[in-house]
């Protein structure tokens, strides 16, 4: 049996951020003096639980190779076109010595938690079974097209967010079968839901958002600047 090499995080990071309005992917964005790749990977290494990331960039990634990243700690992949075909290729690679758990999370979430991910580790794994960091929807929600066509009742309605934390074996068949059989999988949670497994709801902070368009950024990068004055 392969040693167990602890939690391993993996970060899929291939995708170009086209509603950025940006030449360059949102994750190589500069917030703070660094980009938002390098915000989102130093969260994660605050982790002491995580042993080490995987991150899948684009097979044609220009920036990678230049940051300042602790190449012992962190170590890339070549992704695929979509989310979960990065995912998938990152954990491919751990198969010769497998972590028991991954925790997947976005590029572009660079104001997660460290307490947050120490949660939903600590949550997930005393009940024995994955989840995600989610929080709860506050505004009332609409469904329609140029018109309301209904309100939707928002007790039970959570915000998917990241990371996500499952057991490795399970989130590697899980994605493999879904993608195999055509299905639309828009997150891990996505992928474990529909190969019947169940996924706990951990609170996490709202604030913990992906970016998307260049407003995100802006206000990002100020919630970065507050993070950073509240750890000095």
């Amino acid at each position: 049996m392969s040693e167990n090499h602890g939690i391993i995080a993996i970060v899929p990071a291939a995708g170009v951020g086209a509603r950025m309005q940006s030449q360059h992917p949102k994750q190589y964005l500069q917030l703070q003096g660094k980009t938002v790749l390098e915000h989102s990977l130093n969260k994660l290494a605050k982790v002491a639980a995580v042993k080490s990331i995987t991150v899948a960039i684009g097979a044609n990634d220009a920036y990678f190779a230049e940051l300042p990243i602790d190449s012992q700690f962190v170590n890339t992949v070549i992704g695929g076109k979509e989310r979960a075909d990065s995912v998938l290729a990152a954990l491919d690679a751990l198969e010769a010595n497998p972590p028991q758990w991954v925790l997947v999370h976005d590029a572009a979430r660079p104001l997660v938690s460290p307490a947050d991910i120490e949660r939903l580790i600590h949550e997930c794994q005393h009940h024995g079974e994955g989840g995600i960091l989610a929080a709860k929807v506050r505004d009332t929600i609409k469904r329609g097209d140029s018109h309301v066509q209904q309100t939707i009742e928002r007790e039970h309605l959570y915000q998917a967010l990241t990371p996500q934390f499952f057991p490795y074996a399970q989130l590697r068949q899980a994605l493999r079968d879904a993608l195999t059989c055509g299905a639309t999988i828009t997150d891990e949670a996505s992928a474990m839901e529909w190969a019947g497994h169940p996924v706990r709801l951990i609170a996490g902070r709202s604030d913990n958002f992906k970016l998307t368009t260049p407003e995100d950024l802006q206000l990002a990068d100020f919630l970065l600047g507050q993070q950073m004055t509240e750890i000095l």
